[in-house]
């Protein structure tokens, strides 16, 4: 259930990392991937990284994004556990420069969801069922007009969720 902009049943982890919507109306999610460090999983690194206490020093990859300030709404683990960082009714800072059919800014009217994946490693079943649940709680609040990928709204820079992504199992053929 979605209660106040926020999942009943997810795990809130509220970061700083997010800005009013100047657009309230949402209509669309977009799906990434995130592992830290690249293609490692099952770790507290992400949650650490979203909430700006990322230990810098505990890999030498993390030297590299120390200075980003970036968030996601959702955060869906290996084991289909949810982590919200961001109430929907707010900008979390997912999309970067991004533009979707004639519109830029797309965390101004999107909801960002992360994936903990990689673009070539397969999504676990847990994923896509937790993934399922909240784009059908999210269609029942919202008018989500699009679910989309990163890469089809960043394509010149970004690739994920990746190839391993199966869009059939979310009732999107892409």
């Amino acid at each position: 259930m979605i209660v106040n902009h926020k999942l009943t049943f997810a795990r809130q982890c509220i970061t700083d990392n997010q800005d009013d919507r100047l657009n309230k109306d949402i209509s669309m999610i977009v799906i990434h991937n995130i592992s830290l460090p690249p293609n490692n999983f099952n770790n507290d690194y992400i949650e650490h990284f979203f909430l700006n206490k990322l230990d810098i020093d505990a890999h030498p990859y993390f030297k590299t994004i120390a200075n980003l300030k970036v968030s996601a709404h959702l955060l869906i683990k290996r084991d289909g556990s949810i982590l919200q960082f961001v109430s929907f009714d707010k900008r979390a800072w997912h999309a970067g420069k991004s533009s979707f059919n004639g519109k830029n800014n797309c965390n101004d009217f999107s909801i960002g969801i992360e994936l903990e994946g990689s673009d070539n490693i397969p999504y676990e079943i847990h994923q896509y069922k937790s993934l399922n649940k909240v784009i059908k709680l999210l269609k029942s609040k919202y008018v989500i007009n699009d679910i989309v990928g990163h890469s089809d709204i960043s394509p010149d820079r970004k690739t994920d969720p990746g190839k391993c992504f199966e869009w059939q199992k979310i009732g999107i053929n892409k």
